[in-house]
């Protein structure tokens, strides 16, 4: 299983780079390499803790994107999710080093940038501790005794995952120096929304408890706000 992450992640921070610099047309972006490694870093640590406690979880995080076990629907999000995430960084490599649309940022910017990647991840760790049945896909996991998850992080929003992608989602282009990057923020948020809301549905029509959860839980990403 361990080998299996190493060369998973490998494989995802080389095709990363790939596109980061390819577009970028030089190898010269210290930001950039300091985004693949501190990803590369963050993602095996939680991988390998992952390993030693819930090997069952990391299992489904290796698990491909597209499932058997998926609704029509989620296996379309997941598809276009990869595919505007490649776009994302594109975009992000053409503004921040080819073409510079855009100012530079400050540095403090960026460093707030790195910042929240870390805690993107961080509080990934904290998810995984509370749900073992945190697949990066939608489903119903039968065979592993799914249940409503109530507890850590779930005590206080629905789907605290999410919460922590806006970190991420904030913090790469502000690390990455593009504020076109930034722009499409709002469009990424949007998408996530949209796939919690049909995730609900699914949840609380197949998972038994899941609609009091949603009674008695009553934000999906950041407290007080939504």
């Amino acid at each position: 299983m361990v080998t299996r992450l190493v060369f998973q992640t490998v494989v995802w921070l080389v095709c990363m780079s790939a596109l980061l610099f390819g577009a970028a047309g030089t190898l010269a972006w210290p930001a950039a390499w300091w985004y693949v490694i501190e990803l590369g870093v963050l993602t095996l640590w939680v991988g390998l803790w992952l390993a030693r406690h819930d090997p069952a979880l990391l299992a489904e995080r290796l698990s491909p994107l597209v499932q058997q076990q998926q609704s029509r629907w989620d296996r379309i999000f997941m598809i276009s999710v990869a595919v505007a995430w490649c776009g994302w960084l594109i975009l992000m490599a053409f503004d921040a080093m080819r073409f510079h649309w855009s100012a530079p940022l400050p540095v403090a910017l960026v460093s707030l940038g790195s910042v929240c990647v870390f805690l993107c991840i961080f509080m990934c760790r904290f998810v995984f501790q509370a749900n073992s049945y945190a697949a990066p896909v939608v489903k119903i996991q039968a065979s592993r005794g799914h249940k409503v998850i109530d507890t850590g992080l779930y005590a206080h929003v629905r789907h605290p995952m999410y919460g922590a992608a806006l970190l991420l989602f904030v913090g790469t282009p502000l690390l990455l120096g593009s504020w076109w990057g930034l722009a499409v923020v709002p469009v990424l948020v949007a998408g996530m929304g949209w796939r919690a809301i049909r995730e609900e549905r699914l949840l609380a029509a197949q998972l038994d408890g899941y609609t009091d959860y949603m009674a008695r839980v009553r934000y999906r990403f950041v407290p007080f706000i939504w």
